[in-house]
Formats: structure tokens, sequence, C-alpha cells
């Protein structure tokens, strides 16, 4: 097999230079979202009404205002976890990379 430039084997799909499209604070950003959806999720979840028991709990203000409000601020923060656009290391580095793919 023959060994290419870029340290991977030509013919077997193998990349080593690979760089992802959100940086390191957008993942940051979107696991303190999912954590905050979670959280909002179980404040809102407990033990429902039946109709032979009423639970006072149902209209409680932890289940039905701050657990859905920290659900949607979690999703509004998800939003700007996607949207926010990661500082760049080097913009040489990566016109350096550039070129060099277009001269293979």
């Amino acid at each position: 097999m023959n060994a290419s430039p870029r340290g991977g084997v030509e013919g077997n799909l193998i990349i080593t230079n690979m760089r992802l499209c959100l940086g390191k604070l957008n993942f940051i950003i979107m696991g303190i979202a999912a954590v905050m959806i979670i959280v909002g999720f179980a404040l809102t979840a407990g033990e429902p009404s039946t109709p032979e028991h009423f639970n006072p709990d149902v209209f409680s203000d932890t289940r039905v205002v701050y657990g859905p409000n920290i659900c949607f601020f979690g999703y509004l923060l998800m939003v700007v976890g996607i949207c926010v656009k990661s500082p760049r290391k080097s913009v040489a580095a990566s016109e350096a990379l550039a070129n060099e793919d277009e001269q293979q």
C-alpha cells in the first residue's frame, strides 16, 4: 500500500487531519444546555394525580413555572451553542492546509 504524505494509507479511508465544524467552546455551551434541559424535565416530573387521589404538587411552582422555563432557556442556549462562531487558532495554518490539499 502507498502511504500518503498526511499519514493515512491510500485505499483505506483513514483521516488524520480532520477538523470539526464546531469548536471546544461550542461543545461546552451545548453540554451546559443539555444539562439544563435534563434538569428542567426532571423538575417537571413527579407523581401524577389519579381519580382516587388528588396530588396538589401537580400545580406547584416548580413543576409549572421553573421546570419549563429552565427547559426553554436550555433550548435557547443550545441554539446559541450551535450558532456561535468559535475563534479559530490560526488562519495561516488553515490556509497552508488548503494549499497542501490543492497541490495533491
